[in-house]
């Protein structure tokens, strides 16, 4: 009787159509094949998330490679096609100006449309939500790159297919993070969203690495494939994802109240007591899942006596110990991040003697720095249970690594790989925990009762206020690069100082509960 008691009303639709498929196809193939389901749903999940934000990335990279021969050396010949400066509108002297415009309009647009991305993904179906959002992803980056073969030259064209790429560009993030949050609990929930975030890295080099190889050749197909690649995925989710654990007969990660709790949960936990454990694990025991469980759950008549929590708003979001902080951190961590995303292939072609393609192909060094940072900062966080203060550390160690590249990263190559690399570790190293493990454990603070229904919009607000900084990065590095790149680290700079700030009220907090954990040990 207590297996059933926090199951959701379940009917054929919420199920999709390929792991229906799989499973009678798995009965006629292979009866006696047995595997746990718990197993194979959450390893499918890992793979479909990652899959699907690695090309919401890939997806964005493109217009990074291709600005450096939308726009190119005038008084070069050599560098130029059929002797012009580049692809109209673009082909001016303020063509950074243009640049940062574009990049505006996409950034701004998404850090906008995120706050109601994460209202909207918690009252529907994230199978349906991501899915299109992946289709229209796919299809305005394909548009950007048609404007080639349909010789488009309007800036209005440009800018209009970049917001509307923003506005569905956020139908990603809460839906990816909401789906893990729910299928897995806090237990080495640093070390996993470590490793799993460095889809974002990985899609930035994939794109990077297409987008490069027909720049100089087709720029239109930069963006036609990874396009193609992202529709194609989204199509794949539709077939194979599942929402939540109960619609396949799953308990819930929400009511696993026996899993390790957050410090800040911890303090709550002692003013409110504990008294739900018991039940919560005896519910767990019951609805554990085996090697004969079904993998598709039975469809039940009877009414359910769960009832399901309201999704909760914006303010009382807000209102939750760390969001207002963490988000602020995030703003300028993405900010410096994102302007590395969008300028740091132009800014090498133009500090060194390398091709477009080359450039492009080098910048991948600071996602592949960033894969390192993020798992690093990860599995830090699961030990010492202190992700402020782990920010904070990444920050202080990034400030002079910016330093050092845009004064010494063009003495050689080597040097610039090293740097490049170091850099990346430090700079996305805070942003993709602040992203990830720091929005999963506020999004289920023990002050809204691990609603899981407050994860996503957790998770908008912070990702959202993070977007408003990657939008205002890469606008203010289009003008100021036209002064000199040397003012652009230094507006990166500030940022980095800015984020260690903001982020000190929280490590302070860290450090007494850590003190005061101790203290307690000691008597």
């Amino acid at each position: 009787m207590h297996q059933h008691r926090y199951r959701k009303n379940i009917n054929m639709f919420d199920i999709p159509l390929g792991v229906v498929a799989a499973q009678k196809l798995s009965t006629v193939c292979c009866p006696r094949l047995q595997v746990r389901k718990d197993i194979i749903f959450k390893g499918s999940t890992i793979v479909l998330t990652y899959l699907a934000y690695t090309a919401y990335h890939m997806s964005r990279k493109p217009i990074s490679v291709v600005k450096s021969v939308l726009h190119q050396n005038c008084s070069n010949p050599a560098n130029t096609t059929d002797s012009d400066c580049g692809y109209p509108p673009f082909d001016v002297p303020d063509a950074s100006t243009l640049f940062g415009t574009l990049d505006s309009a996409f950034l701004v647009t998404y850090a906008i449309s995120m706050f109601v991305s994460g209202i909207v993904a918690e009252r529907v179906s994230l199978r349906y939500y991501l899915s299109l959002g992946m289709l229209f992803s796919g299809l305005f980056t394909l548009l950007f790159g048609a404007a080639k073969s349909w010789n488009i030259h309007s800036m209005l064209y440009f800018v209009l297919v970049q917001v509307l790429g923003g506005i569905v560009q956020t139908t990603g993030w809460p839906g990816v993070v909401t789906l893990m949050a729910r299928w897995f609990g806090r237990s080495k929930r640093g070390l996993i969203f470590g490793i799993w975030n460095s889809h974002t890295s990985v899609g930035n080099i994939l794109g990077t690495l297409i987008a490069a190889h027909f720049v100089e050749s087709n720029w239109m197909l930069s963006f036609a494939v990874p396009g193609a690649i992202i529709a194609g995925l989204g199509f794949v989710m539709f077939l194979f994802v599942v929402d939540d654990p109960e619609i396949v007969g799953l308990p819930s990660t929400s009511h696993h109240a026996h899993l390790p709790v957050s410090h800040s949960d911890a303090d709550y936990e002692e003013e409110n007591g504990n008294t739900s454990v018991v039940a919560n694990y005896e519910a767990e025991i019951n609805h554990r899942a085996s090697e004969r469980t079904p993998i598709l759950a039975r469809i039940r008549s009877q009414s359910n006596t769960h009832q399901e929590r309201n999704a909760v708003g914006i303010f009382q979001a807000l209102a939750i110990p760390g969001v207002i902080e963490f988000s602020l951190c995030l703003f300028f961590a993405k900010l410096v991040s994102y302007t590395f995303l969008y300028w740091l292939p132009l800014y090498i072609q133009s500090s060194t003697t390398l091709s477009p393609s080359v450039a492009a192909d080098l910048s991948t060094l600071f996602d592949i720095g960033g894969i390192f940072g993020a798992i690093a900062a990860g599995t830090v966080s699961d030990h010492t249970a202190m992700p402020a203060t782990t920010c904070l550390v990444l920050l202080v160690c990034a400030a002079p690594l910016l330093f050092l590249y845009v004064h010494f990263g063009s003495i050689s190559l080597f040097i610039n790989v090293i740097l490049l690399v170091m850099a990346g570790c430090m700079v996305n190293g805070p942003y993709a925990l602040i992203t990830t493990f720091v929005s999963a454990e506020l999004g289920q603070h023990q002050s809204l009762s691990h609603n899981s229904k407050a994860l996503a919009t957790v998770t908008a607000i912070i990702d959202g206020t993070g977007s408003i900084g990657a939008a205002v990065g890469p606008f203010i590095a289009g003008l100021v690069s036209q002064s000199g790149w040397n003012n652009v680290f230094n507006m990166l700079i500030c940022a980095d100082i800015l984020a260690m700030v903001i982020v000190l009220r929280e490590v302070i907090k860290e450090i007494v509960k850590l003190r005061r954990g101790r203290r307690i040990r000691i008597e």
